[in-house]
């Protein structure tokens, strides 16, 4: 009667170790799906990329993207090759429209344009963040009245060093977008009134993408957050 006993349980410990194996491989073959990670201020951030796989982000291969150059998650950076003309990805999954923050690093790998640009939505509408376009040093906002980023009041001009990371954070609330690098405050701008929209280049990157323009570039810690409309002044 005990050796019986005790030859149940071992069996039936066999079985579960086996059935936990099993679960364990499975979930090492399934990707990691975006999830909580806790910023630099403390609060809680929803991570975009894994630093593993593309994940939710799609290649984009229409119109001046057809000859991009190869994208790939290495190292833990989401790594955009050059290409004839653009390199870019826009991302398939849920994204707020309104009152949210978005975050990422960018470096320029190689080349002389923008290494990030940043499509976002801005409510139904989007623009676009240009890092170093026009000749590699222009930082602004495309499009706003159907004026490029280089022709509107968004300008500014950065001296960006080759291979050296950037911090990028975007706030987008009503009534206004604001925009810091390597946390000082470069870009602000009230959309109230404004004719939005991004550059006709741009227009597979919507409404979140991220591009490059004849320049090699790579991303990482790519995530956001959602701000009250109370507190996103």
């Amino acid at each position: 009667m005990t050796s019986r006993f005790f030859s149940t349980m071992i069996t039936a410990a066999v079985v579960a170790w086996s059935s936990c194996v099993e679960i364990a491989a499975r979930a090492e073959e399934k990707p990691e799906e975006p999830g909580k990670v806790i910023g630099l201020d403390g609060a809680t951030w929803t991570s975009l990329f894994d630093g593993k796989s593309l994940g939710k982000w799609e290649i984009l291969d229409k119109f001046d993207f057809k000859r991009h150059g190869k994208v790939e998650a290495t190292g833990g950076c989401l790594a955009l090759a050059a290409g004839q003309s653009g390199t870019g990805v826009r991302w398939t999954g849920t994204f707020p429209k309104t009152e949210y923050e978005l975050a990422l690093e960018a470096k320029r790998v190689e080349g002389g344009d923008f290494f990030c640009g940043l499509t976002f939505p801005v409510g139904e509408k989007a623009l676009t963040l240009i890092m170093g376009g026009w000749g590699g040093s222009l930082v602004g906002l495309s499009c706003i009245d159907g004026e490029y980023a280089v022709e509107n009041e968004t300008n500014t001009s950065i001296q960006f060093e080759q291979d050296r990371w950037y911090h990028i954070r975007v706030r987008v609330t009503k009534t206004k977008i604001t925009v810091w690098i390597d946390d000082k405050e470069t870009v602000k701008f009230d959309p109230e009134g404004r004719k939005l929209n991004v550059s006709w280049e741009m227009e597979p990157c919507q409404p979140l993408g991220i591009a490059t323009w004849l320049t090699a570039g790579s991303m990482r810690n790519i995530q956001y957050r959602e701000i009250e409309a109370s507190k996103s002044r």
